[in-house]
């Protein structure tokens, strides 16, 4: 029961070249920062990665991406990152783009053992291009596969040994979804705590879900644009 492992390196043991993996985070908010950090010490390559963002030019995914690490991205928001755009526009990196909603609700469903699902989310657009559409109360849906992955890395405030996580805020973003959808999944926390510990009515992922957990360190937490209001 007790799954903790002693760091980020110990804790992406197994993740090979061109796998799938799914990183929590919304922007730069709650992604798993050591581990992203020993992506990129590991060298790992040919990945696809799963995420709501491809993160900054110096931070988030942006530091796998400037490594050349990255294969393929799927993902719904990725307007801050120079050099995911410049690899796209080459050429170099395959990309997906999803609908935020059917990108959360994709991930969502790979963790609920759900194969596809009928959303309006794309019709029209390239977006729906070769999918199966039906009607739906006269509206056209069309067909979105789930999403799932090799590994899922996710971010959390507090865990407990059994895997057990709560995420705080906004952090709370991408991460439960992906909690459940990777075939192994990997939760570094800021503050590990002791079984028992954790309110059981505030557990936002079951530790059922998570293989291995540790408590990160020395979290920056950016964010991607500051906009404050004039005095």
């Amino acid at each position: 029961m007790n799954k903790v492992v002693s760091n980020a390196e110990e804790a992406i043991s197994g993740i090979e070249d061109n796998m799938t993996l799914m990183l929590g985070g919304f922007g730069l908010c709650g992604i798993p920062e050591n581990c992203i950090s020993a992506l990129v010490k590991s060298g790992v390559t040919g990945l696809t990665c799963i995420s709501n963002n491809a993160g900054v030019d110096d931070f988030g995914l942006g530091l796998l991406l400037q490594k050349r690490q990255i294969r393929k991205m799927i993902s719904s928001y990725v307007g801050e990152n120079d050099e995911f755009e410049r690899q796209m526009l080459s050429g170099e990196l395959e990309v997906d783009l999803i609908p935020q909603g059917s990108l959360a609700e994709r991930c969502r469903a790979g963790g609920a053992g759900i194969p596809a699902f009928f959303t309006p989310a794309g019709y029209g657009t390239e977006v729906g291009e070769g999918k199966e559409v039906r009607e739906f109360d006269g509206k056209p849906h069309i067909l979105e596969s789930a999403l799932t992955a090799d590994f899922a890395i996710v971010k959390a405030w507090k865990g407990d040994r059994f895997g057990n996580l709560i995420y705080k805020g906004t952090a709370r973003n991408f991460n439960p979804a992906m909690a459940m959808a990777g075939t192994i999944t990997i939760a570094e926390v800021e503050e590990l705590v002791e079984p028992g510990e954790l309110d059981p009515n505030q557990i936002h992922t079951a530790g059922v879900f998570v293989q291995r957990i540790f408590q990160g360190s020395g979290y920056e937490k950016r964010i991607e644009q500051r906009t404050v209001r004039a005095k």
